[in-house]
């Protein structure tokens, strides 16, 4: 146990799980769709659903989306904000069956038209876990610098890319791999203990069968 475990993450109130751990997972969400959004769908679930207007949920939602830190003083304002910046943000309260009672889905679509879906749940502490990605089941807990690498399940592609990713020295702590089918869409999850390359996923989008790599720094 750390000191950030004892004391919680520096925030806006009220509430780590609510309000800390809903900011990070907007913030995620924005980092993987890697523009601004336009709009944004965002299903609650369980304690989510029932108390997000008082806990401030849906704000902290918001400004994860666009881009605040947690300890940002205009999260209290996000959703006005949102609305000058032409976000369109719709939010709705639902069941998603066998997930963490702090559970969002989120989808973003930015001005091109892009999408990214991702599920995330803020399970205490401001601690966080992303557990799907576009459908495809993923573990990702925000607290390292993570690849995510969307691909073509190929024969040689896992091996091509943590080649590259041994090539800078660094070290995985975590990997996870998903895919839809044999040969179709995939997306690889690799946390690390340190980046040691800052052009590592740019190294890694250049590989054969690859679809994009995004870096996820720590959240």
């Amino acid at each position: 146990m750390n000191v950030f475990d004892i004391l919680g993450p520096v925030m806006i109130g009220p509430s780590s799980s609510h309000t800390a751990g809903a900011a990070r997972i907007g913030r995620i969400t924005l980092a993987l769709l890697g523009a601004p959004a336009v709009k944004a769908h965002i299903l609650l679930h369980g304690s989510f659903a029932k108390t997000y207007r008082g806990h401030g949920t849906d704000k902290a939602l918001i400004a994860g989306i666009m881009g605040m830190e947690t300890d940002d003083e205009r999260i209290r304002f996000a959703p006005e904000l949102a609305r000058d910046a032409g976000l369109q943000v719709e939010i709705t309260a639902g069941e998603i069956p066998g997930a963490h009672p702090n559970t969002a889905q989120i989808t973003l679509t930015d001005a091109s038209g892009h999408q990214v879906s991702l599920q995330g749940s803020s399970i205490g502490g401001g601690n966080i876990l992303i557990t799907q990605l576009n459908g495809m089941e993923v573990y990702i807990t925000g607290q390292y610098p993570t690849l995510i690498v969307l691909h073509r399940d190929a024969p040689g592609t896992i091996a091509a890319v943590t080649e590259v990713v041994a090539e800078t020295g660094a070290n995985i702590c975590s990997f996870r791999l998903s895919r839809e089918e044999k040969g179709g869409d995939a997306v690889m999850n690799i946390e690390l203990d340190s980046l040691t390359d800052p052009d590592l996923a740019k190294k890694i989008q250049r590989l054969p069968n690859i679809f994009s790599c995004t870096m996820l720094k720590p959240v």
